[in-house]
């Protein structure tokens, strides 16, 4: 694992269908391994519009098969072309009936090692996804990688620390978490809740929101991605909040050793005091 990785995220906004938006990532991928970049991460069902505005059945028609899908197969496809890892989020069908809010994670070669399934699914105005989507049902896997252990976590699983502890205890360095948060209450807990947990857990968090204006429902995607350290600092500036934006950001992952030496977090946890917090 080298010391230093050049990591990526890009924000976007909606280009009205499928070819084009994986095209547009697919260009901001080859940039990035331009810039040196070894490992990126797209937005929450990137290669699709945030159709959970609405519950309407027509929307099934995004989901495709993972790893087996054609997006995911076009982005092993440009991991091998760049060299670097690529987290792709996409609504995943794995039969009829069954679908899933999914992450693939591609190895800087090409190889499909896996995927993470969103845990925590919303049910509320704006983010109808019970309509859409099963819970995740594959636990919380962290990815060896080319460039280190990588985990992912999704949206609205960023309000829950159980799946954030848990990625930590599994040895991630890098967390990436996929999103798709619009303008409202939960605004200022964008900046709030990410760097807390990569303090809580002591690795680095990369936190993607989409962008601009799209065409199902009332919303305004607001941005303002970025990547934080395990001392709760942001690694260079925050994305915009309007535009949509190519992230690279060097992190040095030898600061995870020497956070977890200063602050001993894991040394000190009291799991046999916490049984009774994962009562219902």
């Amino acid at each position: 694992m080298p010391d230093v990785v050049r990591a990526a995220l890009v924000q976007a906004t909606w280009t009205g269908d499928t070819d084009s938006m994986i095209e547009k990532h697919e260009q901001y991928a080859r940039e990035a391994a331009r810039q040196g970049a070894r490992v990126i991460g797209f937005q929450e069902v990137f290669n699709a519009p945030y159709f959970c505005q609405v519950q309407d059945a027509e929307h099934y028609k995004w989901a495709e098969a993972v790893p087996d899908g054609p997006t995911v197969q076009r982005m092993q496809e440009l991991a091998r072309e760049t060299g670097m890892v690529i987290v792709v989020p996409v609504f995943e069908k794995e039969q009829s009936g069954f679908y899933f809010n999914t992450a693939a994670v591609i190895d800087a070669d090409g190889t499909f090692l896996g995927k993470y399934r969103k845990h925590h699914i919303p049910q509320v105005k704006g983010f109808w996804e019970k309509f859409y989507f099963k819970p995740g049902n594959l636990g919380w896997p962290v990815f060896d990688t080319a460039v280190g252990k990588v985990g992912v976590y999704i949206c609205y699983d960023r309000h829950f620390p159980e799946g954030w502890r848990a990625l930590g205890l599994a040895g991630a360095h890098l967390v990436y978490n996929p999103s798709a948060t619009h303008r409202g209450l939960s605004s200022y807990l964008w900046q709030l809740e990410q760097p807390a947990a990569a303090v809580a857990n002591e690795y680095f968090v990369a936190a993607i929101n989409r962008v601009g204006q799209e065409e199902y429902g009332d919303n305004d995607f607001y941005g303002t991605s970025y990547f934080v350290d395990p001392r709760g600092q942001f690694v260079g500036d925050v994305a915009s909040d309007k535009e949509e934006e190519l992230l690279v950001r060097d992190l040095d992952f030898g600061m995870i050793d020497e956070v977890r030496e200063q602050w001993a977090f894991y040394r000190d946890r009291r799991p046999d005091a916490y049984e009774g917090l994962v009562q219902p």
